[in-house]
């Protein structure tokens, strides 16, 4: 038989790699309400085919909360597919994406699928080089290449947790507008800080320029949602929505937009906000003492200020691809950080998630790494 869901828990093992939240911080009693009122009171409307760019007052709620016009946003099936629909609607193959390194390995995923060459753009504790970018882009466009876009998760990055200064954010924004580069940045962590809110997005510093703006319930609300939303210039939201996909059947996911409409009509998505902020805090800070207390030396890391995530750096000895092996036999996984490069790199880090595990397995996890990583030294 086939398995219900895509995340299987092996006994025995503390599972690092899968970066969503726990069963307990799922807004199970929130959705069942806004679902019956859904069904309630606004059927037939979500149960027939919905409006391409989304339900009306889906769109003028995040409109008002975003401050951005209703004609420059969609309703989307999570990142994901916004993700894949752009690199339908904006590149053919051989053309150029930008990227960081590190960056979210599911996207470059999406990328190698539709036969883009990605070029790794290096970066700090401040976010990516924004001279690289222009450097690069000049570079390749004097080669005859076509660079389709740059992709980024600015905020509370997977993997790495660093989230790009508001300096570089208005330095980038001009670079796109001045270059006519579009920017697409990846927000799906935005709203998880835990002690200050993160600089403004990207799209924030220029108007009537190319850049995007993807965010997704998927991380704040579950998972299971499939539902996101995308900012664009009008013309990037038209091509879109009269795509043949939709067309064909309308708006992506309609019912659950329906359901997250009458969930934010109600008023409880900030408190649930709230709680699970409070909640992942915990667990950072429960992984983060852990880790100081059970990491042999040599291995170093940075708190993140959000998200989901901590990045490992391993001594130059230490092969975390070929160490994971050696660690699932100890009864602790996670993902190796050669994943998370477009090219070489990444052979000495890993990424560590924390908001799916209890305070107690974040504790177990780490005296399980750690003694693995010390046999390794």
């Amino acid at each position: 038989m086939l398995p219900d869901i895509q995340f299987v828990q092996r006994p025995g093992i503390i599972e690092f790699g899968w970066g969503h939240l726990a069963a307990d911080l799922l807004p199970r009693t929130e959705l069942l309400r806004a679902a019956t009122w859904t069904l309630t009171h606004d059927a037939p409307a979500a149960l027939t085919y919905g409006f391409a760019q989304g339900p009306g007052r889906l769109l003028a709620l995040l409109a008002a909360r975003l401050s951005v016009p209703e004609t420059e946003l969609m309703i989307t099936g999570g990142t994901s597919q916004a993700l894949d629909m752009l690199c339908k609607q904006l590149t053919q193959p051989g053309d150029v994406v930008l990227v960081e390194a590190p960056t979210y390995h599911l996207a470059l995923r999406i990328f190698r699928d539709h036969r883009l060459r990605l070029v790794m753009v290096p970066g700090d504790q401040q976010g990516l080089h924004v001279t690289t970018v222009a450097t690069l882009v000049r570079l390749l466009r004097s080669r005859g290449e076509r660079v389709a876009f740059l992709y980024l998760v600015p905020t509370f990055n997977n993997p790495s947790g660093v989230t790009l200064s508001a300096t570089r954010r208005a330095e980038l924004a001009r670079l796109a507008t001045a270059l006519e580069l579009t920017v697409i940045e990846d927000e799906a962590y935005a709203e998880l800080w835990y002690e200050l809110p993160p600089p403004p997005p990207i799209t924030s510093f220029a108007a009537d320029s190319s850049l995007i703006r993807l965010g997704s319930f998927a991380k704040v609300l579950a998972p299971g949602l499939r539902l996101g939303w995308m900012q664009a210039p009008t013309a990037v939201i038209r091509r879109c929505t009269q795509s043949g996909m939709l067309d064909s059947g309308g708006g992506v996911n309609h019912f659950t937009a329906h359901v997250v409409l009458a969930l934010l009509q109600a008023g409880d998505f900030e408190p649930h906000l709230l709680r699970v902020r409070n909640a992942l805090r915990a667990r950072r800070d429960a992984l983060l003492e852990a880790l100081a207390r059970m990491m042999p030396s040599g291995v170093t890391w940075r708190p993140p200020l959000g998200g989901f995530f901590v990045w490992l750096r391993t001594p130059p000895t230490i092969d975390t691809t070929t160490l994971l092996a050696r660690a699932e036999a100890a009864g602790v996984s996670y993902i190796p950080g050669e994943r998370f490069y477009a090219g070489n790199g990444g052979r000495h880090e890993l990424r560590l998630a924390f908001s799916m595990l209890s305070e107690a397995e974040l504790i177990e996890g780490a005296r399980r790494l750690g003694k693995v990583l010390q046999d390794a030294k």
